[in-house]
């Protein structure tokens, strides 16, 4: 390859990897396309050189670092070109080459010797006067020529605390990615603002895992992943297609669970669509399961809730599941499923027929024009008084995400007060309100309710993904109890919703953030009673944006990396299958299994470009699902004809 092709590659990178995450530093940006990262690697690995990802280039284990990484670490530091840099672990030297092209000055210090000198040729080559690699140890940094203005510490190469933070400059910036995990780890920053006071920020989640340049070739025959894909293949239940599986055995295992909650690899593939419809046909038909439960917004699922039901109150005049990502449930799959419940609950008694309802809380001002409009119909006074309440959000009804940024400044009131006192007041009055119509009431709660969490939601954006992720499924979960409460001790649910939100948080890199979902406290709640499903592909096509906002692509998805569950199945050899994550599979292939790995997670957005780092995590799946569902090929949905309706708040772009 040409240094012309090269720098064809290094400037797609920039743009893509860099740029369209959020780097907006033009000086890190220039120092991104300067520095050939190429030189940096050994001849046979420089076809690798523009991967998304870090790699292993010797023995010795010495990591050329995820470009990306490099350049948001140095836009943390704002680094101005009289700085005094500190670089701990200068490994290849790429680090060193950016940050040369950034600061006045930079001290890299390297604990092995012939990397050390490896690392200082490569700069002097690429004339990098102002760098200074010397062996040492990292962890004592470079006293002799503190303090320092930023010091930039490579994974894995010293500590925050001892002598580090005390070598920068009053004002001056540490960034280092924390933590003991060999896969992810939390990227902050250190600022000093006094002679012992030093302020700490969580800047980002970060994943380390190399690039396996091996990735492309298949297992060994006698190698461990290739016996365990052989296990795979053997005790799975194969089945043909979606419409000839034999789901009998799976029902069975599911026995008298109360929650089942069905999951989804992607947000855009028919067998996924597909198949969660078939079993949860099997549910209603053989178990008795009254409603399933979609990651979708209340509202919206209300309007098939009132198609489906064949419900006698007014139904909203507005069309359901219209904004961004409207291909997510307006298409043919979840099409064809609504049409059979509406057949299946024609045949059935009013109080037999099974429900449809939406869980999540993004569509806040649908919600508050619902509960005004029942308002208005029950009980005209607190009507006015829900319109002058919820008044306080209606600067921010076009933009809810600006409202977060408004609730942060001082000058501004959180309309935290005027919402729940809503919620309240209707609680309060439930008797009055259920007496004149139950499933009404139950609807106006549920978006009150909505709101009061939505206001919180788009507030606690800007506090971080934590508090909002938790605070979104909380409320799923919360919704779930009670729909649960208003059906009936005796009723069951099934949920529709990404594997993210329907495996166990606590068996996946979430757990390390801080973080739960509601398969989560669906098994603290109701334990053996939760069966948790999730499903997995190794390849094909998938609906999906490249952007938040963007148009629907149909996207071939790139073949999985090696070392994920999806590898490890697709190398099986089986196309598709039921696993059962517990019992009758054996306790050996269960233990094989129960070892980490990558996992795959494609929402409504897909990034095959930065796939590493955009879609995979960390998971142990038999304690992350309690069944799970293979199709080695899967094939884009296909989304009904709609038109986005115009001026409707945007969701937050979760993409999950």
């Amino acid at each position: 390859m040409s240094e012309a092709d090269f720098g064809k590659l290094r400037a797609r990178m920039v743009e893509e990897q860099i740029a369209d995450r959020g780097v907006r530093d033009p000086r890190v940006l220039a120092a991104m396309r300067a520095v050939p990262r190429e030189r940096f690697l050994p001849e046979p690995l420089r076809e690798f050189a523009y991967e998304d990802a870090s790699l292993a280039i010797d023995e010795q284990g010495t990591l050329l670092p995820q470009p990306y990484l490099v350049a948001a670490m140095a836009d943390a530091l704002s680094i101005d070109a009289q700085a005094k840099v500190l670089e701990i672990g200068a490994g290849t030297g790429y680090a060193s080459a950016v940050l040369s092209h950034l600061g006045g000055r930079v001290h890299s210090i390297e604990p092995v010797d012939s990397t050390a000198a490896r690392a200082a040729d490569i700069l002097r080559d690429l004339r990098c006067p102002h760098v200074h690699v010397v062996h040492g140890d990292p962890d004592a940094g470079l006293p002799a020529q503190a303090p320092f203005d930023a010091i930039f510490v490579n994974p894995g190469s010293a500590r925050l605390v001892g002598e580090l933070k005390k070598q920068l400059s009053i004002g001056g910036r540490l960034v280092a990615p924390a933590g003991t995990d060999p896969v992810v780890r939390e990227l902050v920053r250190l600022t000093r603002i006094g002679r012992d006071e030093y302020t700490r920020e969580d800047l980002a989640d970060i994943r380390l895992a190399p690039l396996n340049t091996g990735a492309g070739r298949r297992a060994g025959e006698g190698s461990p992943d290739a016996r365990l894909a052989g296990a795979v293949g053997r005790e799975c239940q194969r089945f043909g297609s979606v419409e000839t599986a034999d789901l009998a055995p799976l029902l069975d295992r599911i026995g008298d669970a109360r929650v089942v909650l069905l999951g989804e690899a992607t947000h855009g593939s028919s067998e996924f669509y597909r198949m969660r419809e078939r079993i949860t046909r099997g549910l209603i038909e053989h178990k008795g399961f009254g409603f399933i439960a979609i990651e979708g917004d209340w509202p919206d699922a209300a309007r098939i809730d009132h198609y489906v039901r064949h419900a006698a109150h007014r139904p909203p005049q507005w069309t359901a599941f219209a904004r961004f990502p409207a291909w997510m449930w307006r298409n043919r799959e979840v099409r064809d499923f609504v049409e059979w419940l509406r057949g299946r609950n024609g045949h059935a008694a009013a109080g037999e027929r099974v429900a449809f309802h939406g869980l999540d809380l993004y569509s806040l001002y649908n919600s508050i024009h619902s509960v005004v409009r029942y308002l208005e119909d029950v009980d005209p006074q607190t009507a006015d008084i829900a319109r002058r309440r919820y008044g306080c959000l209606t600067p921010w009804q076009s933009d809810p995400a600006s409202y977060a940024q408004a609730a942060l400044n001082s000058q501004y009131r959180s309309c935290e007060r005027e919402v729940v006192t809503m919620l309240g007041d209707l609680l309060r009055k439930r008797q009055d309100y259920a007496a004149d119509d139950g499933e009404r009431f139950l609807d106006a709660v549920q978006n009150a309710r909505l709101v009061a969490n939505a206001e919180r939601y788009y507030r606690t954006m800007y506090y971080g993904s934590r508090a909002s992720w938790n605070l979104r499924d909380s409320h799923m979960f919360e919704t779930l109890k009670t729909l649960l409460a208003y059906h009936g001790p005796s009723s069951k649910a099934i949920v529709w919703a990404h594997n993210s939100h329907v495996g166990d948080a606590r068996a996946t890199d979430m757990s390390r953030r801080g973080e739960h979902n509601i398969g989560q406290l669906c098994r603290a709640e109701f334990g053996q009673g939760a069966c948790l499903v999730g499903f997995g592909t190794h390849g094909g096509t998938v609906a999906a944006a490249s952007h938040w906002d963007g148009a629907m692509e149909v996207k071939p998805i790139r073949p999985a990396l090696a070392g994920s569950y999806e590898r490890l199945f697709h190398e099986s050899e089986a196309a598709n299958f039921l696993l059962p994550l517990r019992r009758p599979t054996s306790a050996d292939l269960l233990a094989a299994l129960s070892q980490p790995r990558l996992e795959r997670a494609i929402g409504v957005l897909y990034r095959p470009e930065t796939e590493l780092q955009s879609h995979y995590f960390q998971a142990v799946l038999p304690r992350q699902f309690d069944e799970y569902v293979w199709f080695d090929q899967t094939h884009a949905i296909t989304p009904l004809r709609t038109e986005t309706i115009e001026g409707l708040p945007e969701t937050y772009p979760f993409g999950l």
